[in-house]
């Protein structure tokens, strides 16, 4: 038996891919997107390490080309839910007690999986199926996961490392158990990174899951459970169940088994989930641990002594990439008159180069919303404001669902600080601009922080440190994640650990030991040398 004390150093980010044209890396992501292309899979489910077709079936098309199948999939029915707990609790009581190395070492092996020999598979799959262009795929389902895979590993080492003071008379130490049950996942389509931390999180930490993958995304995260099987996940600690959100939640929330929620979604399923557990909690063995992720309308803010420049590129870049379909893509600006002239010339200059269109054609910034509903829902917000009177479209406007789910990158100007598209999460490429006096910068940036329910990002641009240090000090619970003189996007794991409060979620922080945490359940244990062999005390005499 190995009993030396092993850490895990402190790793450094995954180096991204640029696919710049005529780079190796390009062809052969090419080579594997035509692959995918051209061919149909069929996905089951996988529960206990083994596959299950239910034969109610789904399809998997591409936001791109929505007349074009990648995949076929098996729904999960009541019973195939009630048998992915039964596999999850009866792999439990072996995994729970592997040792934290060894089941390090696996997330370790995943990673470099991840990083070689399957990066091309699961970065095509990503922008097929999710519709992602090569370098958001590869920052998300190549970067981020390998970062959360190996970072986690680091922190989990500072975690087992501490423990409690003891004295001469006895030996008080921590054990780390795993929660005393299943853990939900349920996550989401536009981050393939996210749907791998959502259960190796847990998993690593010694849990099982049952995981509920999003519909748009199960191509990229049959891949992925996969991969995590070949790198040892053992059957039954990770059981994959595509299908429909209300089967499978009815059946895990109403289990006396349940230990935990994993969730990345919308505000409102997060609140349903909060009262199903709260209707059942006299069922449950343990009160299991909710943590969430959910909805943002992220802000950017300029003072008057912004670059507008700089503030130009952050709305570009903010706004537009990945179609806003990110959770802490920028949808709602406050932009003081003085510097918003300049700002909409640099901003229209950068859109004469902006292409929108299939992810295969590798130039395209832009790409599609990822489904109909989406497109219908974003359009709607889009085509009323060309009706409201407090309402003017600067930018783009235009929507086309005839072969892809397809809208241009969409700016709004306001008069009014509380038009809808300045309170409403849309999530697509639309950013409402409320133009202020500059005069009235810290009245202004009260309604910023007054006028969304949620607290998930936001930025701040300036070059006035005092002002700067306004906007943190009022702004302070309007955004979990804070930047300033940047974009309010692209957090990296173990450097900006992710969530936020309000409506955004419990701030758990993904990216972080902080989340690990979550799926623990520490016993002290005293050990007394010598114990007491009467009851009386000093006081007594």
């Amino acid at each position: 038996m190995n009993n030396a004390t092993f850490f895990f150093a402190a790793p450094k980010g995954e180096p991204g891919n640029l696919y710049a044209p005529n780079s190796k890396e390009r062809e052969e992501l090419g080579k594997e997107l035509e692959r995918q292309y051209n061919q149909c899979i069929e996905i089951p489910l996988i529960i206990g390490g083994k596959e299950v077709k239910t034969g109610v079936m789904g399809e998997v098309v591409m936001p791109t080309e929505h007349h074009h199948v990648l995949a076929k999939y098996h729904k999960a029915t009541k019973e195939t839910v009630e048998l992915a707990i039964k596999e999850a609790m009866k792999a439990r009581e072996a995994w729970s007690k592997v040792s934290w190395i060894d089941r390090c070492s696996v997330m370790m092996k995943a990673a470099e999986l991840l990083s070689k020999k399957y990066r091309n598979l699961i970065n095509a799959s990503t922008m097929l199926g999710q519709g992602k262009n090569p370098m958001q795929a590869e920052i998300d389902s190549a970067c981020e996961t390998i970062d959360f895979l190996r970072f986690n590993a680091y922190f989990a080492s500072k975690i087992y490392a501490q423990q409690p003071f003891s004295d001469s008379t006895a030996l008080d130490r921590t054990e780390f158990r795993p929660l005393e049950g299943f853990v939900y996942a349920i996550t989401p389509f536009n981050f393939t990174s996210i749907a791998c931390n959502l259960n190796i999180s847990p998993v690593l930490m010694g849990n099982v899951t049952v995981w509920k993958p999003a519909t748009t995304a199960i191509l990229s995260n049959y891949y992925l459970m996969n991969i995590l099987h070949e790198a040892g996940v053992p059957d039954g600690v990770m059981n994959f169940l595509p299908g429909s959100g209300s089967v499978i939640s009815d059946v895990c929330f109403s289990s006396p088994d349940l230990a935990g929620v994993h969730f990345t979604g919308s505000t409102h399923t997060f609140n349903n989930f909060w009262t199903l557990i709260g209707n059942n909690i006299n069922n449950y063995k343990t009160y299991p641990k909710i943590v969430g992720e959910t909805g943002g309308k992220d802000f950017i803010f300029a003072h008057k002594s912004a670059c507008p420049k700089e503030l130009a590129v952050a709305i570009v870049r903010g706004a537009f990439e990945y179609q806003g379909q990110k959770c802490s893509a920028a949808s709602r600006a406050y932009v003081p008159k003085e510097i918003w002239d300049k700002t909409l010339s640099y901003i229209k200059d950068m859109a004469k180069d902006i292409k929108m269109g299939d992810v295969r054609q590798m130039s395209n910034y832009v790409n599609a919303v990822i489904d109909e509903k989406a497109y219908d829902t974003i359009m709607q917000y889009v085509n009323q404001a060309k009706q409201d009177k407090d309402a003017e479209i600067v930018l783009g406007g235009n929507g086309d669902k005839s072969k892809g789910y397809f809208i241009e990158p969409t700016i709004i100007v306001t008069s009014n600080p509380k038009y809808p598209t300045m309170v409403k999460e849309l999530f697509g490429p639309v950013i409402t601009i409320y133009l202020y006096d500059g005069d009235k910068y810290e009245e202004t940036l009260h309604v910023c922080d007054e006028t969304s329910l949620y607290g998930l990002t936001g930025s701040i641009f300036a070059q006035s440190r005092y002002d700067i240090d306004k906007a943190m000090d009022i702004l302070r619970y309007a955004a979990g994640n804070f930047y300033i003189n940047d974009k309010p996007t692209g957090a990296v794991v173990g450097y900006q650990p992710f969530g936020g409060a309000r409506q955004s979620g419990t701030d758990d922080k993904a990216g972080s030991e902080l989340n690990l945490y979550r799926w623990l359940s520490p016993r002290c244990i005293k050990e007394t040398f010598v114990p007491a062999t009467d009851f009386k005390y000093p006081f007594m005499g």
